[in-house]
């Protein structure tokens, strides 16, 4: 029977040939680096596609015993790590700091990313339109509530581009310096209360519920009041100095959000994609089902349609639609033509890889 010095010796002789490779791929990301600048002056060192082929590439040799999920994870750290060595990926997202947005963010570009929480939705458009931040994130919707309209109005008028989505599982944490019976007082979000109502009223029916901007700020207030508890990340535990008194407290398990990253640039195709659009009709009979014809007649899914005032004039709508597939593939391409001759604008938000299902 192998003894337990003997394993240890033995990893710690693979942790050595390990980190080797790690920093041979370090200096073959550095060379990749200096071609980029040398093609262009704009030369991008974010490019979802190619880290969706390394992803599915690698999940595809994966044997374990890691897991695909595990392994994806440790893979995002090490490009994030060895982009960051090339060029410092800058990205907004909604502030403050500890919310999930800003785990969003962590999941798609990775820890080594400069991380700025901005105020608004706006600030993180304005930041990217402007090119003084490289990229933001952004929460589109979530399972529970539906559309979050502050994103999808900002889309109107923007000429940033979707690069990216993630979709993360959303869990609720009770955080407190109190255990559950010394409870009065909780706050968070007002989705958040929305999304644990049930477990709210079974365990902690006589609370005052109090909603605040966000869940970090409802961390920094349960952290300094006696009583009191907050709603929201895990994240918000060690910064503010909280236990958690209950995990993953949401009504359901079926709890996601889904982030867009956003740039100024343009994805290729991976053979797993979506497409965003925003699409301005008449006000006529028909106008609608016409505009869904094309797709419906050349086999392409719809996954997601939902309507906005345009905001130019009273009961002129925009739609957002999403659809799977890449404006490069032939059919998507050739619905898209038709559609233009239909309606009175055609914004074409991005094409992107489809993401997976972050927990």
């Amino acid at each position: 029977m192998v003894s337990l010095d003997e394993l240890r010796k033995r990893i710690d002789a693979i942790d050595e040939q390990v980190l080797d490779l790690l920093n041979e791929r370090a200096k073959a990301g550095m060379e990749v680096g200096k071609v980029k600048q040398q093609q262009s002056e704009n030369a991008v060192f974010y490019v979802p596609e190619r880290e969706k082929a390394i992803f599915t590439k690698l999940t595809g040799k994966n044997s374990g015993p890691l897991p695909d999920q595990a392994v994806k994870a440790i893979y995002r750290e090490i490009i994030s790590s060895i982009r960051s060595l090339e060029k410092p990926t800058t990205v907004a997202y909604l502030g403050p700091e500890y919310t999930f947005t800003q785990l969003a963010a962590q999941r798609i570009f990775g820890v080594n990313a400069e991380l700025h929480p901005m105020p608004t939705l706006p600030d993180i458009f304005t930041e990217v339109e402007r090119g003084r931040l490289d990229y933001g994130v952004v929460p589109v919707e979530s399972s529970m509530g539906g559309g979050v309209s502050d994103t999808l109005d900002r889309f109107i008028g923007s000429n940033v581009k979707i690069i990216n989505e993630v979709l993360l599982q959303v869990s609720h944490f009770l955080l407190s310096k109190n255990t559950l019976d010394g409870i009065k007082r909780v706050y968070s979000k007002d989705q958040a209360f929305f999304q644990c109502r049930n477990w709210l009223q079974a365990n902690l029916p006589n609370a005052e519920l109090i909603p605040v901007s966000s869940t970090a700020e409802a961390a920094r207030i349960a952290s300094d009041e006696d009583g009191s508890a907050s709603i929201g990340s895990v994240l918000a535990v060690e910064p503010y100095g909280l236990d958690i008194v209950a995990e993953r407290i949401e009504d359901a398990s079926h709890n996601y959000t889904r982030f867009f990253a956003i740039g100024n640039q343009e994805v290729k195709a991976t053979g797993h994609d979506k497409t965003s659009l925003l699409i301005t009709v008449s006000n006529k009979p028909g106008a609608l089902y016409n505009l869904l014809l094309p797709f419906s007649r050349l086999g392409i899914d719809l996954t997601k349609i939902e309507s906005r005032p345009s905001r130019k004039k009273a009961w002129d709508y925009v739609f957002f639609v999403d659809l799977e597939g890449h404006v490069d593939e032939p059919k998507v391409s050739e619905a898209l033509k038709e559609i233009a001759e239909n309606c009175t604008e055609l914004h074409i938000l991005g094409s992107y890889p489809q993401g997976d299902i972050e927990k």
